[in-house]
Parts: structure tokens; C-alpha cells; sequence
């Protein structure tokens, strides 16, 4: 099959990257306030999902949704196991056709009703990036315990006293991306597992690009199970200290 062309109108496009793993339950919700906001908001507007061969049906119901929203919509480009976080949006990438591209969670801790905001902030001033943040203006973290909340302050707060990428949530992974911001930083990134969102930002505030910050409710998944865990933690801290050196 010929690879999907880049949009060359003159409007601008929005292309979501979605990684999923054991994401059925999720999905169909996902894609349904998705395709409401981008409705409701007039914007062109794709959903590439990137998923890593879920036992659980995933790629059924994928199918199921393009045959509902239009293979125009909805892009399915599975891979045949789970190989990192940084390479699914390097796959996603492959087939996007926006001139943006919007990473974000299938699990609903991050609420499709935000993008509109980043997509204003971004025209204020042509941004190359806009982040959603918990830990700045009214963001906020809701149903995590306090070991949890401790980790990801601490994370940020780690990587923040390093680097100084005069960012507030380095952690995050709901952000919008000029799509060519977004295959340079990523052509640099070294990481695959929980540093890969702190190594782009901090990359891409090395390179100089613009970042602004829409603050965000972030929500613990509704459905499966946390992917974080002692060995990632470990891995992050090893990742700040590597960038230092590197950066």
C-alpha cells in the first residue's frame, strides 16, 4: 500500500497519535469525543491508532470504528508487540497527513475537550509546541494516591533543578506539535520508556523551539492498569542525569 500524502490545502490539519495496548473498553469513548470536539470546533482532523498486538480485541473494535467514522478518520497501523512509546509515535508519524500532530493517552486521563485550548494558544503565537500541564495554573491530578502524586512532583521537580527547560510538567503526554517540530525532536530522542516525554521537551528546548502551557485535569485511567512502575522510576532519574551530560 502507498504511504498516506501530507495534506497541501491551505487549512490547517490535526493528525491524533494514539498508542494502545488493551485499550477496547476505551476506544470507541476516545474516538467518539475525538470526533466531537474537532465536529464541534470545525477543524480537520485523523486518528492514527498505533497498536502493539492487544490480546484484549483492540484492533477488532479499531476496524469497527473505521467502518463507523470513515477510513478517512480513522487510521489503524498495529505492530506486532509492545515496542516502546518513543517508536509507536515514530510509526504513527509514518502515516500522519496533518500539518499538526496531537500525542496524547488512549485511557481518558487526558480529556479530548482540552485540545481546543492548545489549538488557540498555539495560533496566539505560533507556537511549535503547546504542553498540557497539572502542576501550573488550575491543572490537577485526580485519582492518584499520594505515593503516586509524590513520584510525579518529584520527577518533575528532578528534571526541572538539572535541565531548567522552564517547562511545568515534563512528564505529560498530551501535547500538540507542529508536525515538522515534532519528526526533528523525535530523530534526536534517545529514550523509549517513561524519560521519552521529558527527553523531547528537553530537546526541543535545546533546539529553540517555542513552548507554551495549557493547563490541564488529568485523570487516572478509567479502565486497565497503571504502566508505571519501580523499574521506569529508576529509569528516569538515570535519563535527567544522561541529558545533563548530553544536552
Amino acid at each position: 500500500m502507498a504511504p498516506r500524502q501530507p495534506t497541501k490545502s491551505g487549512k490547517d490539519k490535526y493528525t491524533i497519535i494514539l498508542p494502545t495496548y488493551n485499550e477496547r473498553k476505551n476506544l470507541p469513548i476516545i474516538t467518539w469525543l475525538l470526533e466531537k470536539t474537532f465536529t464541534e470546533h470545525k477543524l480537520d482532523w485523523e486518528l492514527i491508532i498505533v497498536d502493539d498486538a492487544s490480546p484484549d480485541g483492540t484492533q477488532e473494535v479499531a476496524k469497527q470504528l473505521i467502518t463507523l467514522y470513515g477510513a478517512n478518520r480513522i487510521v489503524l497501523k498495529p505492530r506486532a508487540g509492545k515496542l516502546g512509546l518513543g517508536t509507536a509515535y515514530v510509526h504513527g508519524l509514518q502515516f500522519a497527513t496533518g500539518n499538526f500532530v496531537i500525542i496524547m493517552d488512549a485511557d481518558f486521563s487526558h480529556h479530548p475537550k482540552f485540545i481546543a485550548d492548545f489549538i488557540a494558544l498555539q495560533k496566539t503565537k505560533d507556537y511549535d509546541i503547546v504542553t498540557g500541564t497539572r502542576y501550573a495554573g488550575n491543572g490537577g491530578v485526580y485519582g492518584w494516591d499520594f505515593k503516586r502524586k509524590l513520584v510525579s512532583r518529584g520527577a518533575n521537580l528532578l528534571a526541572s533543578v538539572v535541565l531548567r527547560p522552564n517547562v511545568s510538567d515534563l512528564t505529560g503526554s498530551f501535547r500538540l506539535y507542529k508536525r515538522k517540530v515534532l519528526e526533528t525532536v523525535i530523530s534526536q530522542t534517545e529514550s523509549k520508556g517513561y524519560t521519552f516525554q521529558m527527553e523531547m521537551m528537553v530537546r526541543a528546548r535545546g533546539l529553540g523551539y517555542s513552548v507554551a502551557e495549557v493547563p490541564i485535569s488529568f485523570v487516572d485511567r478509567i479502565y486497565g492498569d497503571s504502566k508505571l512502575g519501580g523499574d521506569e522510576i529508576v529509569e528516569y532519574a538515570k535519563g535527567v542525569f544522561n541529558l545533563w551530560l548530553k544536552v
